[in-house]
């Protein structure tokens, strides 16, 4: 009797961990925001940081969500893909964000898109320029 007692102590405890470590994995990721929760708040974020107009929050909200998207779509492609080469992962990306830049720069004021710069997009931009000319010259 005591075997089977530990027997089924054993699985009543492999049980619970099992559940316990599906539940956590569950909270995780209801915890990451989706894409376009995501671009919700970096719209957001840029509407006080920029003091951007509310038809300007729309446009960039409208563009991260449509970028997102289709950033997302081109990863499922090289993940179904089998694609472990993790230079064109960060080449997919490159490209959206240029996408992404370009079209802020045709609504944001001139000094929204300086302050803008100012905030880490201006080094982002060097370094995907450097990636690119290291790309183009192999």
């Amino acid at each position: 009797k005591k075997s089977i007692v530990m027997k089924l102590n054993v699985r009543l405890l492999a049980a619970f961990i099992m559940l316990f470590v599906g539940i956590e994995a569950f909270a995780q990721q209801q915890e990451q925001p989706d894409i376009y929760e995501q671009a919700e708040m970096e719209a957001d974020r840029l509407q006080r940081v920029l003091d951007l107009e509310d038809w300007q929050t729309f446009y960039v909200d409208s563009t991260l969500k449509h970028d997102f998207a289709g950033m997302m779509a081109e990863y499922e492609e090289l993940r179904k893909g089998k694609v472990a080469n993790a230079s064109m992962y960060v080449a997919v990306q490159d490209k959206w964000m240029e996408k992404i830049d370009a079209a802020y720069r045709r609504f944001f004021t001139d000094e929204q898109w300086a302050a803008y710069l100012k905030q880490g997009a201006a080094k982002a931009q060097k370094a995907r320029a450097k990636r690119k000319a290291k790309a183009e010259g192999k």
